[in-house]
């Protein structure tokens, strides 16, 4: 395996291989094997059917009454999770080796800038590959009993599927990086640009007439295909298209790369580039500036403009579920009038007005913490970098106790939490105001507040973890464990797990506050969780020697 650039790199994505395709072929064998009760009547599959048909926004309802089609409508937007491994691979190879002075050394060797590049984009091909291969080969071993109609070239294609959608986001975050002198904003901006792909794509099953709009997302032309559901097949146009923008895209990221000074970027051109005020030349120190009085406004200073970006996301996507709930209440109240199903669940979810409307935000209001909850994984991943990179020397040169340097840090994130939380309620209430549509104030903001404690709790795991692991390993351990808590709660009751291995994810504790208002007693366990966790790493900290 340290033959070449490319073995030796795809030699360090082993644990990401495995780790991310057991892990979703497990979820694709409970999907195939949980839908199974559901349909076990004409009108039980009527009934899911037109269930699936309310929440459009995630994911097409097609032959949402058979397997097949259940796993791929409910899988949805979550199979994109497997994109954020994608993109940080691709922004850690170059940019992120170029920070860490490892190119250098890699680039003495009688080794050309080509063929490094295009060997270390390969690995990552290869890597995503086999990743998808284990997902197709597991979900084909599942519907070999729950969806015989499947065959092996569906499972095949289906992981193909899953690769190509990795690959151009992968393309994406490669290009991106060549234009940041960091990897974490190339890794920022592209989980951005992610996130837009999604929404663009869902405009057409909500909003009509927007079909053309939605053909411009990458996300649409993964959507195209569904080798799953024997009777929609695989559009072999949808697959095309992405390996040829996924090959452009790497393409275009290795040029680059091959163009320019090792560690610089390649400027913008003019007019996208900052505009600059034209200041006069000055040798005084910025002694005075606001962000250097203390550890904790330095930390706040430089997470300031990461906290906007996740603000205006988080709150935007708050926003966007008002108004996918407006759409469905409505969809609801009318199958009420010829359904009795629908008419109980209606009943169940308390009739109408505000806590109908409640009940159906709590359904989807799933999202909001894994999104605070991904924030707090980026911050303890900028820690560990200033740890490893030498970075927190500087800072403990100084007269500052080790104590007050990473609560300091921990207080800036806590702060930053509570920003994004009080103006993604207050997004949430304006669009509903706006809307019209009725909500309890009360559980909203309970909902909201809830936040805050699941961001601390991930922040402080990640700063107990960097006490004794490397950044790409604390890192890779904390998303891992923000997956299995997302495994846990999002597929846990239909595998019908006990209630103690429900108790195992922090997202158990978050409950359904939009429909029963704030946890105290979740939250101060969660809070409790979080402080032990802060103080074992604030003792770490203090006692151990720095990067190491």
């Amino acid at each position: 395996m340290f033959r070449s650039i490319y073995l030796k790199t795809l030699r360090g994505y082993w644990v990401a291989i495995l780790g991310w395709g057991i892990g979703m072929g497990l979820v694709m064998v409970e999907l195939l094997a949980g839908v199974s009760a559901l349909i076990s009547t004409p009108q039980q599959r009527a009934d899911l059917a037109a269930m699936a048909a309310q929440f459009a926004w995630n994911a097409d309802a097609i032959k949402a009454d058979t397997p097949g089609g259940y796993a791929t409508w409910k899988l949805g937007t979550f199979i994109f999770i497997v994109c954020i491994w994608a993109l940080l691979a691709a922004t850690r190879t170059l940019r992120g080796e170029e920070e860490r002075s490892q190119m250098d050394v890699l680039l003495s060797m009688p080794r050309s800038r080509v063929r490094v590049a295009v060997e270390k984009v390969a690995a990552i091909w290869t890597a995503l590959g086999l990743m998808c291969l284990i997902i197709a080969l597991v979900a084909f071993g599942a519907a070999a009993k729950w969806e015989p109609d499947i065959t092996l070239a569906d499972a095949l294609l289906f992981g193909l599927n899953i690769a190509l959608a990795c690959a151009v986001i992968a393309g994406v975050g490669l290009v991106i990086s060549q234009f940041t002198h960091e990897r974490g904003p190339a890794a920022g901006a592209t989980g951005a640009l992610l996130v837009v792909f999604i929404v663009v794509d869902s405009f057409h099953r909500v909003i009509p007439n927007t079909d053309w709009i939605s053909r411009l997302s990458p996300t649409y032309w993964y959507n195209m295909s569904k080798p799953l559901i024997p009777s929609y097949g695989t559009s072999f146009t949808g697959l095309a298209l992405q390996f040829v923008v996924a090959a452009l895209l790497s393409a275009i990221g290795v040029w680059l790369f091959v163009h320019r000074d090792v560690g610089d970027v390649i400027p913008l051109p003019g007019w996208l580039r900052r505009m600059q005020r034209a200041t006069p030349p000055s040798r005084e120190l910025p002694v005075r500036d606001w962000s250097l009085g203390s550890v904790y406004a330095r930390s706040l200073g430089q997470i300031a403009m990461p906290t906007v970006w996740w603000t205006v996301g988080t709150a935007g996507f708050g926003g966007l579920l008002v108004a996918l709930v407006n759409q469905m209440s409505g969809n609801f109240q009318k199958l009420a009038e010829s359904s009795t199903f629908f008419t109980q669940l209606l009943q169940q979810l308390g009739g109408k007005g505000a806590a109908f409307n409640d009940s159906l935000l709590s359904f989807v209001f799933f999202f909001m913490p894994l999104i605070v909850m991904a924030f707090a994984v980026t911050e303890v991943s900028r820690w560990s970098n200033d740890e490893g990179d030498g970075r927190l020397e500087m800072v403990l040169a100084t007269p500052q106790s080790r104590v007050v340097v990473i609560l300091g840090r921990f207080a800036a994130i806590a702060t930053s939490s509570v920003i994004i939380s009080l103006i993604t309620l207050g997004a949430i209430l304006v669009v509903g105001a706006l809307a019209n549509v009725p909500l309890d104030a009360g559980n909203i903001v309970a909902a909201s507040v809830e936040l805050i404690p699941m961001t601390l709790l991930v922040a402080a795991i990640g700063y107990l973890g960097a006490g004794w692991l490397s950044n790409a390993v604390d890192a890779g351990l904390l998303s891992f464990l923000l997956a299995a808590w997302i495994f846990i709660t999002f597929l846990g009751p239909e595998l019908k797990l006990p209630e103690a291995a429900l108790k195992a994810s922090a997202l158990y504790y978050y409950g359904t506050p939009v429909v029963d208002g704030f946890q105290t007693g979740n939250m101060l366990l969660i809070l409790a969780v979080g402080v032990v966790a802060l103080a074992v790493a604030t003792l770490r900290f203090t006692r151990k020697d720095i990067a190491i």
